[in-house]
């Protein structure tokens, strides 16, 4: 029988934690304990460090120290997520990440917008580089699965949510948010998490 540890779901830019109703009912029905937060501010006027901190503070106010946990992060949020794993320690108690649509090594459209946090998106930005020098450290504690979309239109290019680690599952889906309610991408998150 797999463990089957506490989920927490990381929203992505404009996003609150509503946005994954769909999926956190569908894991709820099979068995998980599932928990999303909301990052304040959602419109990337922060920078994404300190959305970090804000789930590596959830995480210690809710959980045990000794609980493991598995961690979805969905487009900005997989790079929170990301942070928070290479950063702040959390590969110490995540046992598998799943990265969901994040520009992992940036996105165009992040030049639409001159936040803070939104120009830490955009490729070949210092955070970035500072997060994807070492990223294959993940992997050997975590185990990880990036799922992403040749369509998306949010990630330019598409290919940049690949981390190059881990499990990566292509799924065509028309339009980024629907990545968090496509019955495929669904059933990939609970293999995902089936994982030993």
């Amino acid at each position: 029988m797999f463990p089957r540890h506490p989920v927490i779901l990381v929203h992505g830019l404009n996003d609150r934690e509503t946005v994954f109703k769909q999926m956190v009912d569908y894991l709820s029905s099979l068995g998980w304990s599932v928990s999303t937060i909301n990052l304040i501010p959602n419109t990337g006027q922060e920078k994404l460090e300190h959305l970090a901190q804000q789930l590596q503070e959830y995480i210690k106010s809710n959980f045990e120290p000794t609980q493991p946990i598995d961690l979805i992060g969905f487009s900005m949020g997989g790079l929170v997520s990301r942070y928070y794993l290479q950063r702040l320690g959390g590969v110490e108690r995540v046992k598998r990440y799943i990265s969901i649509s994040a520009p992992n090594q940036g996105t165009l459209t992040a030049y639409l917008l001159p936040y803070t946090g939104i120009c830490q998106m955009r490729p070949k930005s210092v955070f970035l580089n500072d997060l994807n020098r070492d990223y294959h450290q993940i992997a050997q504690k975590v185990q990880v699965t990036t799922v992403w979309t040749k369509w998306d239109l949010m990630i330019v290019p598409a290919v940049s949510s690949c981390l190059g680690i881990g499990k990566e599952v292509v799924i065509p889906v028309s339009l980024h948010p629907w990545m968090l309610t496509d019955p495929r991408v669904l059933k990939v998150i609970v293999a995902a998490l089936q994982e030993p």
